[in-house]
């Protein structure tokens, strides 16, 4: 088991801070401080620079982090194996999960009010970002598992398919765009609102617009919102076309408050994968979940 000194260490590495480590772990910053200098006096090496209000970690603070990380790792996958001896429902675990904003506002929560229901002692912690942004959290051991859409696959991460979905244009019922089809030639003229860089939605429409040889740059973009409820609610009260997830606004078209505009020759259709780092696909408890997850969403 990780010492008390040990974790404060993973926090203080995790944020660069120890004011943050100290927030995070409810604890007070002067005992964030004892409990590195306990490990720096057992280890008899510095492990953090500090450089006037920011830190940074040593040579030795980087292969401890590397190993600590390992050792968390291993201290988990011990937790939930030996839960799940006597019976798989009785598993218990910190399952640390990352997803895409369509994932994670429109198809997650009906799964994991189900999988908490039947694994009690599960805790689950999701963190909701841009595809972009859970790769990285995975990369940096910040999530155990992401769902995200995938451009192009790393060799260090596994890939597993989840589902599909479809990406479509749509305007405010208001709109003089309403009840209209476009061209793709039209679809240049037209006022845009997009996601931001880094969004799986955004990089959907780029790759179906590339098969036409429309760069981003060919297109009339007024806008650019951060999140898909931001994206719709600009959409609502404008009168410009954007481009969103069909999950995410199901309510909206069939209440009539947005309309589908269809663009001739444009279709365009996203995957969605879990992902995991290369080495880590024995973890009993994100291969449970996964499991729970495609059961119940076929």
């Amino acid at each position: 088991m990780l010492s008390i000194a040990h974790q404060v260490f993973l926090e203080v590495a995790a944020n660069l801070s120890f004011s943050k480590a100290a927030q995070v772990l409810f604890i007070t910053q002067p005992a964030v401080s004892k409990n590195v200098k306990l490990l720096e006096d057992m280890y008899k090496v510095p492990l953090f620079e500090r450089k006037g209000a920011s830190i940074s970690m040593t040579e030795a603070g980087n292969i401890l982090y590397k190993h600590l990380l390992k050792a968390s790792e291993i201290q988990r996958e011990i937790e939930y194996d030996l839960s799940i001896l006597s019976n798989v429902s009785n598993a218990s675990g910190h399952l640390r999960l990352g997803a895409s904003t369509t994932i994670a506002l429109y198809i997650l929560p009906s799964i994991l009010s189900n999988f908490q229901r039947e694994f009690t002692d599960v805790d689950v912690q999701l963190v909701n970002r841009n595809s972009e942004y859970i790769l990285n959290a995975l990369l940096n051991h910040e999530v155990d598992i992401g769902i995200i859409e995938v451009e192009n696959k790393l060799t260090t991460v596994s890939y597993q398919p989840f589902m599909s979905d479809e990406v479509i244009p749509v305007c405010s019922a208001k709109s003089p765009l309403a009840g209209r089809s476009l061209t793709l030639a039209e679809l240049r003229k037209t006022p845009l609102a997009l996601r931001e860089r880094g969004s799986g939605t955004l990089n959907a429409l780029t790759k179906a617009l590339q098969e036409h040889n429309i760069k981003p740059s060919d297109l009339s973009v007024k806008i650019r919102l951060g999140g898909t409820e931001a994206l719709k609610n600009f959409l609502l009260a404008d009168q410009c076309l954007g481009f969103m997830p069909r999950p995410s606004i199901v309510r909206a078209l069939a209440e009539g408050d947005l309309v589908e505009v269809p663009i001739d020759g444009l279709k365009i259709k996203r995957d969605f994968f879990f992902i995991r780092r290369k080495g880590t696909e024995d973890f009993g408890l994100t291969s449970n979940f996964m499991q729970f997850a495609m059961r119940s969403n076929s």
